[in-house]
């Protein structure tokens, strides 16, 4: 009988594995002769006036195109980072890739024909991903429902919950810092003023509350006059607000958008016209105002005169979730990522007006987004400030949609949804580009990083995942919740993550 030898072991298989490896001569050298390369920028899908370009194959590499193109639009002094999208492909070309390795030897593109490049400028700054969590705060007697980090820094950050309290919490040494008492039932939205002087919540108890987060005090009395609970705030934005009198909306079940006078603390308009609950509302930085609601409409309305301007219809079922464009730079107003605090009112309202015009300004005009989530499955995407209709449809989820976020760079949008998926799509024309796939339970809620180049998420699954999207990979898997996050925040500086949940404890994750 022939002898039988033992299988190899691990090291063995190892060892042989590396032999193997070395044997393969791999031929990593790039080939001489040169592409043509065009220039298209992705928010206008034109090239302009840049012409195409000769490019050898040896120097086609992403740093070096980045270079070219910066030198071709004259931003030689202050160099502006790009990725680049080979034409109808949906991942990036990395930052140490080149052409010919990622294109032209996979067979995604020929070197004899043009290559087709769509460029879209990234933020100067990079925020890191998160990947620890720095402090677990106990102190919440029930499930956390809301959390909002401060607009100025990511030190502050202020939670709501269904023990009917708001807590404020410094992150830097991780303990409260103020408890915010008077709600009589839940505590539903959380929301800070755009210079993070104010904050407001809502709840069961159909009140609006109007605090002040540096000494923890309430300014004045409760907001009365809805008649059901209160589903969702939005301040006026910095540069549209009359001085000393910032105004807040609120949304409730009760059908009906109410616009407060914060600091006078009395009603200003109320908006009526939805037959049905209004799930959402946001103040858009042209002066409109948006409505969503379960009588499956999204109403948009001037803010000034509370007229309606038009009815927004399409969706087959209610709808759960509004999303704009400009929600960062709104919500950010003067605080940018060079932490400079313009020393006037006059300065700090241009720098808000200014910033908002950048980012919402596509081919000289004012373009503001609007993305409606719903639970028929299906996103639209608006342009209400020239049109009432439908940019496109965007469908894909099994299930319903929870929320919709665009990137702050205006470039992506995220939507998440019950059937436990991500989904990214383009925010210019809504073209699908990933799933993310690796939740195990509906994905409640999503937020990108300041520099739109990672995208966190929170599930009933109990973790937080982070992920990246260039190529909508995984990054980091965030466990530690001991049962499912409700509530999660990327700070504007991109320093943190909030999140918090059914076990009653907020964590903060850092890098």
């Amino acid at each position: 009988m022939a002898t039988q030898y033992p299988p190899p072991s691990k090291r063995q298989k190892r060892e042989r594995g590396e032999i193997a490896r070395q044997q393969q001569d791999i031929d990593t050298t790039i080939p001489d002769g040169s592409v043509r390369v065009r220039f298209v920028d992705q928010a206008t899908g034109e090239s302009g006036d840049l012409p195409v370009l000769t490019v050898l194959l040896s120097q086609a590499s992403t740093k070096n195109l980045e270079i070219l193109l910066n030198e071709l639009k004259e931003q030689g002094d202050d160099r502006i980072p790009y990725r680049f999208f080979p034409e109808g492909g949906a991942e990036a070309l990395g930052d140490k890739e080149d052409l010919y390795n990622s294109l032209v030897k996979t067979g995604k593109a020929s070197a004899e024909s043009e290559i087709v490049l769509q460029y879209a400028p990234q933020a100067v700054f990079r925020v890191k991903a998160v990947s620890r969590c720095a402090s677990a705060i106990s102190g919440h007697g029930d499930n956390i429902l809301a959390v909002q980090f401060s607009p100025a820094n990511s030190s502050r950050m202020a939670s709501g919950s269904g023990d009917k309290t708001v807590r404020i919490w410094d992150c830097d040494t991780g303990t409260p810092v103020h408890t915010l008492k008077g709600h009589t039932r839940w505590v539903l939205v959380v929301s800070y003023s755009p210079d993070g002087s104010l904050l407001a919540t809502g709840g069961y108890d159909n009140e609006i509350r109007i605090w002040d987060p540096n000494t923890g005090k309430q300014i004045g009395g409760a907001l009365k006059g809805h008649t059901n609970f209160i589903t969702s705030l939005s301040w006026e934005p910095y540069h549209l607000q009359e001085p000393n009198r910032p105004r807040v909306a609120s949304s409730s079940k009760d059908g009906t958008v109410r616009i407060w006078d914060a600091i006078g603390g009395r009603i200003d308009s109320a908006l009526t016209g939805h037959k049905g609950s209004v799930t959402c509302v946001k103040w858009g930085g042209a002066g409109l105002m948006y409505t969503s609601s379960h009588d499956k409409t999204i109403k948009v309305w001037n803010a000034s005169t509370g007229a309606l301007q038009h009815t927004l219809s399409g969706h087959a079922h209610w709808v759960n979730h509004l999303a704009l464009s400009t929600d960062f730079v709104l919500r950010t107003s003067y605080h940018d990522h060079t932490r400079n605090v313009p020393p006037t009112l006059e300065e700090k309202i241009a720098k808000a007006k200014a910033r908002f015009e950048k980012a919402a300004t596509i081919n000289g005009e004012i373009v503001e987004r609007l993305a409606t989530a719903s639970e028929d499955c299906t996103i639209f995407l608006w342009t209400p400030l020239s049109t009432p209709k439908p940019v496109t449809r965007m469908t894909g989820h099994q299930k319903q949609i929870n929320q919709v976020c665009f990137s702050p760079d205006g470039a992506l949008l995220a939507s998440t949804a019950w059937d436990n998926h991500v989904k990214i799509w383009s925010a210019r024309d809504g073209k699908f580009l990933f799933t993310l796939r690796a939740h195990v339970g509906p994905v409640y809620m999503a937020s990108f990083s300041a520099d739109s180049r990672l995208l966190a998420s929170c599930s009933k699954d109990t973790t937080l995942k982070v992920w990246d999207m260039r190529t909508g990979k995984l990054k980091e898997d965030l466990p530690g919740h001991k049962d499912q996050v409700f509530a999660l925040d990327w700070s504007p500086d991109g320093e943190r993550v909030g999140s918090g949940g059914a076990d009653k404890q907020v964590r903060i994750w850092r890098h």
